[in-house]
């Protein structure tokens, strides 16, 4: 189910995607092939990870492109296109092929997430979509990991629909939150689209409608005896919404055969709260109600809570998780992911010849060319390393395989008892899906997998976490250093 199955956003593209695009078309350069790598640069908070999502949105993209009649009105307003370009667009279907990691994928900088192979006119305009759509999900599912992960098994609720960027945002980072381990969404268009759990309970709004908190708690409980929890910190938690809580389901509910279910505290110092609530409700026999906190949380202030041993049971985690936002206490002061979208090769005579771009910063200097990336797993099944490779090399394991580190290229390097797995599958083929969608429970899964049994725990530390090596076969660095040289002539 999408969002809005008529809506068109076909033109959610940047101006000179068109521009470079009619270019083309009147050079006659429109059947040419290019190659072009989404990558990033630099992990979100400085972490040693990151987590791909979106790719089911992009596939939803690409196979529903196309200009309609209002769009073409348009671009002809714009007195900038010749009259055959918009003619071509009328007409125009993506026939390229995609290639992406899995939904998913653990994945490092500047590797090749998604590659496209197509003409030249259909590599262009895709741009700006695809990166969209990869940056804003990967950024959330990525955010919210490392919150469940500070949560240390207890659940993650993403309570941050009001917080997001939009109203898109909020619905598909709840979709990016759950491939990241949150357990539900207080967003109920998310549930209904993608089958997340959805909960909720109640707003201050509610407390304060009535006359006094006592009423507001009891009218809840009689509406939702089977699931009432209760917001308890509108007055004061423990002066005020703890007792009528506790008189509530003395008075209320059992009489009904029913009991609390939670309170929820949303304001004030979580630990000392949620410790001194945990004693009064314990010591009036509701050792089963579960304590919930909300309030600007993230990782680092879980972590905290954490340590401070406080009594919590889950977590509702609002705008640092739905906005992917860096924490005060990072060194960044933005949220982002930052992929880009860099032409890497482009065919002549049948042979795709590698392009590079070249920058004063090393970190913005491209890996050229048609590759391939593979995941190397030493004998107990750890993520070791990534590997680039020509498209044209099989990289075989079965022996001793001499390979590269860009970075210290003078060391002779080995891998030894070790498994290599191809990272990327093909998605789409002369503009036809391939690849078989995988269910987001599976997508979720496949997360946690990975994390649990295949990623160093030392890559997954909030602070100063281990790099993960991403290496190259010699032929690949060969070709890399022959560019980079041959730039000089120039």
């Amino acid at each position: 189910m999408r969002q809005s199955s008529n809506r068109n956003l076909s033109m959610v593209m940047d101006l000179y995607e068109l521009t470079m695009a009619n270019g083309y078309f009147n050079d006659g350069d429109k059947q040419v092939k290019v190659a072009f790598d989404v990558f990033y640069r630099r992990n979100p908070d400085r972490g040693g990870f990151a987590i791909f999502a979106g790719l089911e949105q992009i596939i939803e993209y690409i196979e529903d492109l196309h200009f309609s009649k209002e769009d073409i009105e348009y671009l002809r307003s714009l007195n900038t296109f010749t009259a055959d370009f918009l003619i071509y667009l009328e007409n125009f279907k993506f026939s390229g092929d995609i290639y992406a990691f899995p939904e998913g994928t653990v994945m490092y900088p500047n590797e090749p997430i998604i590659t496209v192979v197509a003409p030249l006119i259909d590599a262009q305009l895709v741009e700006t979509a695809i990166l969209a759509l990869v940056n804003h999900q990967s950024l959330v599912a990525t955010k919210t990991r490392r919150i469940v992960k500070a949560a240390a098994g207890k659940a993650v609720s993403d309570f941050g629909a009001r917080r997001a960027h939009n109203m898109d945002a909020a619905v598909y980072g709840a979709r990016a939150s759950y491939i990241g381990g949150a357990s539900g969404t207080a967003t109920v268009l998310a549930g209904q689209m993608f089958g997340i759990p959805v909960s909720g309970t109640m707003a201050h709004s509610w407390v304060m409608y009535y006359q006094d908190e006592y009423e507001a708690f009891k009218h809840y409980a009689e509406n939702y005896p089977d699931n009432t929890v209760l917001l308890v910190d509108t007055y004061d938690t423990l002066k005020s919404g703890i007792p009528n809580a506790i008189k509530v389901a003395k008075e209320v509910l059992e009489p009904m055969g029913k009991r609390l279910k939670g309170v929820r505290i949303d304001s004030g110092d979580l630990a000392y709260l949620s410790i001194r609530t945990r004693k009064m409700l314990d010591e009036a026999g509701l050792e089963d109600c579960k304590i919930i906190v909300s309030n600007s949380l993230d990782e680092y202030t879980i972590t905290s809570l954490n340590n401070q041993k406080a009594r919590i049971d889950s977590y509702g985690v609002g705008e640092r998780l739905i906005t992917g936002a860096s924490s005060e206490y990072s060194d960044d002061n933005i949220s982002l992911l930052g992929a880009v979208y860099k032409i890497a090769a482009v065919e002549k005579d049948g042979v795709f010849e590698p392009r590079i771009k070249i920058s004063g910063n090393v970190e913005k200097i491209t890996n050229p060319g048609l590759k391939k990336v593979y995941r190397i797993y030493d004998a107990n099944g750890k993520a070791k390393a990534d590997l680039l490779a020509t498209a044209e090399e099989e990289v075989d394991l079965a022996k001793e395989f001499r390979f590269v580190d860009p970075e210290m290229p003078w060391r002779n390097l080995y891998f030894t008892d070790c498994t290599a797995k191809p990272l990327q599958m093909k998605i789409f083929e002369n503009g036809k899906r391939v690849y078989e969608l995988p269910t987001l429970e599976e997508i979720r899964a496949y997360v946690t997998r990975q994390l649990e049994e295949e990623i160093w725990e030392e890559e997954q530390r909030f602070v100063n976490p281990h790099r993960h090596y991403m290496d190259m076969t010699p032929a690949y660095y060969e070709m890399k250093m022959g560019l980079l040289h041959n730039s000089r002539k120039q």
